[in-house]
């Protein structure tokens, strides 16, 4: 597999240089605009089943126009491995994008690179540095800044409209079908402030009124932070009415594919920089103008974020230059109504945080139940996610002390367990681990040898371990390399990813 790899990723390294520029497309091929919001869990959405009014009016009406899915996920709950994963069609193992650094060499081609080949004008907002392996990259244009020259504030609604604006008046200035990739920078922190904030949203919300997911507790300052969070859900909605309405006015809409999505969970603690079911739900919906069917909804299919480029690339008409490289396949033929074998669980990967601290996880999802694995769990090394500068997680601490129930999630969120098992049907919030259940055991042997086969065919490094998994010595040698590309990557700051 590995000298496959490298043959792959060679034959698309030279693709870079000798294939031509395809100089017109085919105007039967439709625009591609992509929203992404960062930071979003799925049920913050209406029509994703959010208890709260008001939250999202633009995105729940758009949802009116497309295809929606119902088992969609992304493949890790932290932002810049996981956009990478989505727009390269590889895992993190493979692109060199594994947490929070730049891939200065990447040797494959990636969305950017695809639409140019393919005649596209491409254009991005936002998230640029963790959209593609390094930056700047080869966009055509990058839509931060207004026409004099002055850069866009992440958080105000009105300027995402004008950047959808610019690059589908550039597209046309340069006679090309566009594929814009527009990121909004809400609900992820700095939340909403408040009165004060520069950036009010179109409606705010309450301590008292918003609701507490089941993975968290009810505590006062759990509701303030989430009605702040709940807000900049809002914000994030006029967002998209702002880039929307800049479509219906640029006379295009009824000729662009519109995909939207969130890059994966709220940035509170079993939520965002993990695996769970609500980190990597992400509400996944696409219009697709002649296509799609209005206001229709797929509850059958598990697609991936790893399907999403082989996916565009069949919209957009254009073959990978290797298409055996690419992890995922193409759920375009669910846009057009038909169905699709063996899409029945997806794979999650999980390396390292911002802080360049690595706790490997591997998982497996299906419709009922998610397998964990935490090669990194030995009951003394402790986590470390974004999460914990979070007000909720540091009522978790405080509250630990005198609630034992708490205490024994502050426990699971800080040294997790090697395995975890949860019935998502009855469960979704993954507060009961399953994995020592003896009416489980079938359930769990079949996951796992599911998750090591998996591995095992894309060459990731933790299936050997999982292979072992209760040999105690090989998960700590595993963890004694990983421990050092930690303590390297923080002592050198390279650039590339440790694996590099």
């Amino acid at each position: 597999m590995v000298a496959l790899v490298r043959v792959c990723l060679l034959a698309v390294s030279t693709w870079l240089v000798t294939v031509p520029w395809v100089a017109a497309a085919d105007p039967a091929r439709p625009n591609i605009l992509i929203v992404t919001v960062d930071d979003m869990s799925a049920d913050s959405l209406g029509v994703y089943g959010c208890e709260l009014s008001e939250t999202s009016p633009s995105i729940d009406a758009f949802a009116k126009t497309a295809l929606r899915f119902e088992h969609a996920h992304v493949l890790v709950g932290n932002c810049m491995p996981g956009r990478n994963i989505m727009w390269s069609g590889l895992y993190s193992h493979v692109n060199g994008v594994e947490g929070f650094r730049q891939n200065k060499s990447p040797d494959y081609p990636v969305l950017c690179d695809l639409a140019k080949q393919a005649g596209y004008f491409a254009g991005i907002r936002g998230k640029v540095p963790h959209s593609t392996p390094y930056t700047p990259y080869a966009w055509d244009a990058v839509l931060d800044t207004d026409a004099n020259g002055k850069k866009h504030h992440n958080k105000d609604a009105a300027s995402y409209g004008k950047s959808t604006a610019d690059g589908i008046r550039m597209a046309e200035q340069a006679n090309k079908p566009f594929c814009l990739m527009v990121n909004i920078s809400d609900p992820h922190k700095p939340f909403y402030s408040g009165p004060r904030d520069a950036n009010q949203p179109s409606h705010t919300f309450a301590a008292e009124e918003v609701p507490v997911p089941g993975f968290l507790f009810d505590d006062p300052l759990v509701r303030e932070e989430l009605a702040l969070y709940y807000s900049s859900v809002r914000r994030a909605d006029d967002c998209f009415r702002e880039i929307m309405s800049a479509l219906d006015e640029s006379g295009k809409a009824d000729t662009t594919l519109v995909m939207f999505l969130s890059d994966h969970g709220m940035p509170l603690p079993f939520a965002k920089t993990q695996l769970y079911y609500h980190s990597t739900h992400t509400p996944l919906m696409v219009r697709w103008p002649g296509v799609t069917r209005p206001n229709s909804k797929d509850s059958t299919h598990m697609v991936s974020a790893i399907d999403f480029l082989p996916t565009l690339l069949e919209v957009m008409q254009q073959d990978h230059p290797t298409p055996e490289i690419l992890h995922g396949r193409s759920f375009a033929p669910l846009l057009r109504g038909e169905t699709q074998s063996d899409r029945d669980f997806v794979i999650l990967q999980y390396n390292e945080n911002a802080g360049r601290n690595r706790h490997p996880m591997r998982g497996i999802q299906t419709r009922e139940h998610l397998y964990l694995f935490n090669p990194w769990s030995n009951g003394k090394r402790k986590f470390a996610t974004a999460t914990t500068g979070t007000v909720t997680y540091r009522q978790m601490i405080k509250r630990a002390k005198q609630e034992s129930d708490i205490a024994a999630r502050l426990h699971m969120f800080d040294h997790r367990v090697l395995e975890e098992l949860y019935d998502l049907k009855n469960d979704p919030d993954c507060l009961v681990n399953l994995i020592d259940s003896p009416a489980a055991q079938q359930t769990v042997q079949s996951l796992r040898n599911r998750l090591t086969s998996s591995l095992k065919q894309m060459n990731d490094p933790v299936a050997m371990v999982l292979q072992s998994h209760d040999d105690v010595s090989i998960r700590e040698a595993f963890m004694a390399k990983e421990d050092q590309l930690t303590n390297a990557s923080k002592g050198k700051r390279k650039s590339q990813s440790p694996r590099q």
